[in-house]
């Protein structure tokens, strides 16, 4: 019955699916500046009090700049996305709003003091007290933790209900939203997206300085723009690599059908192997291709070879995941990448302890530049798999994405007004850092013209204007 059912899909559910996923992976490319990068500057603005280095401090008002842009944007962009929560998944909010709702008022909370702190924080460099200044700005990466924890927790929700049970009818009853914010998935989910987004504002920011000496700008300026953001990242990674090991162990236990997706084991059994790449054939539940090593799956998944693993054969084919090619390719890359990424940090932390210095050959600071980018494909990669891996469910076990979505017409049309509205986005915000940045380079030739906690310097008045000189009157102490 229900592969009868999955034959004969609503009309709304491909576009109302792919609406959602480019909303989704469009806002996750700002999510980690939000979230990462008012630590960094922070780190900056504190080293720049700390020893009087005016270039920290530049650093560090400068990334505030950036941080202030890409939180607008993600404002906008995370907005749509929680409409279509509503919009395009009524079965999903009509029916178990209750249930993980909360989490959703709390990442509201946490958006508008991020907001208020961030604004009073750029707007503070030349009209507070430096250390008064530095002190408002610290809360900001804990209200960004906080509104990551919300948004975390009720995808954790989805792939790991709890906080209710079903009665007769199917309707969630005996409520418990506590119980539901922290699910079972919620801590390895949180910390393993939080040491993404680190890793992916650090690696990036530090890749935008490292093509800047690449082209020649070899200054401390470029150097202190590298060696901030790619020392978290570096620190951070083989962190990362500990905590998706862990990920994959507990996905393994709770969502088994993702893990068959995952790691492409097609039928039940012990000494699996690890399988990197290749294609699988859903006709015949078969892999062809791809780099086999024997055992190595079973020993990852339960630290033995005779570990028994359960393969796609064990699940119906209306419960399987229907692309596990996407779901296997993306978590070969997530982890092929991250691999990468330690080798690279290994190299920098190597390097730095052997000349307290960032590496300046060639080689390190197209790998670094490279890095920034690396980053953003593994974490668009977890999502991916994340999210596919847990089709056909929309609420693991209980609600199927078909169920949920939405009966209205016009889904085509609202995803392409999606697509407009977000390249607009897109290409406003990639104008706006590039103003951003040739006006930095302008006051970089100008004598103290980005001076940050000094006074402003005067505003000459144009020839003719009828103007008189003036200088703002600025206290800043």
């Amino acid at each position: 019955m229900n592969a009868l059912m999955s034959l004969v899909e609503p009309a709304q559910l491909l576009p109302a699916r792919q609406q959602m996923a480019f909303t989704l992976m469009f806002h996750i490319i700002l999510v980690p500046l939000g979230v990462a990068l008012p630590t960094m500057m922070l780190i900056a603005n504190y080293k720049g009090l700390r020893h009087c280095d005016s270039v920290a401090l530049t650093l560090a008002r400068r990334w505030s700049h950036v941080a202030g842009l890409t939180f607008a944007v993600g404002a906008a962009s995370g907005t749509v996305l929680s409409f279509e929560m509503g919009l395009l998944w009524p079965g999903l909010t009509g029916r178990f709003g209750e249930v993980f709702g909360l989490p959703f008022a709390i990442e509201g909370v946490a958006f508008f003091l991020e907001a208020i702190l961030v604004a009073v924080y750029i707007y503070g460099w030349r009209r507070m007290r430096p250390w008064t200044h530095f002190w408002l700005g610290v809360p900001i990466p804990f209200i960004a933790f906080g509104g990551a924890f919300s948004i975390i927790s009720a995808n954790a929700w989805m792939n790991m209900p709890a906080g209710f049970t079903l009665d007769s009818a199917g309707r969630p009853v005996d409520i418990d939203p506590a119980a539901a914010i922290l699910n079972k998935a919620l801590p390895y989910e949180l910390a393993h997206f939080m040491l993404a987004a680190y890793m992916a504002c650090g690696f990036t920011v530090a890749s935008v300085y490292a093509v800047g000496w690449l082209r020649g700008r070899r200054d401390r300026y470029h150097r202190l723009g590298i060696l901030i953001p790619f020392t978290i990242a570096a620190v951070l990674t083989p962190v990362q690599f500990v905590v998706g090991d862990r990920v994959a162990v507990a996905i393994f236990s709770d969502q088994p059908a993702k893990f068959a997706a995952m790691e492409v084991v097609t039928t039940s059994g012990s000494n699996q192997p690890e399988i990197i790449f290749g294609r699988y054939d859903s006709a015949t539940n078969t892999v062809t291709g791809g780099i086999r090593i024997p055992g190595l799956d079973s020993w990852l998944a339960g630290g033995s070879t005779d570990t028994y693993v359960k393969g796609l054969d064990s699940f119906p084919a209306a419960d399987r995941p229907p692309n596990v090619n996407i779901v296997h390719w993306a978590f070969d890359i997530m982890v092929g990448i991250g691999t990468l990424l330690i080798g690279l940090a290994l190299w920098f932390a190597i390097a730095y302890w052997r000349r307290r210095d960032v590496p300046r050959s060639r080689l390190f600071l197209w790998c670094a530049a490279a890095a920034g980018f690396l980053t953003y494909v593994a974490l668009e990669a977890g999502w991916i798999v994340t999210e596919v891996g847990r089709q056909p469910w929309v609420v693991y076990n209980i609600l199927r994405t078909e169920d949920a979505v939405t009966p209205a017409e016009g889904v085509w049309v609202s995803f392409i007004a999606v697509i407009v509205l977000y390249l607009v986005l897109g290409a406003g915000t990639v104008a706006a850092l590039r103003a951003m940045s040739r006006r930095w380079r302008r006051s970089d030739r100008t004598v103290d013209a980005d001076a940050v906690y000094g006074p402003r310097p005067a505003v000459v008045p144009e020839a003719g204007s009828g103007d008189a000189p003036a200088g703002e009157s600025e206290v800043t102490r």
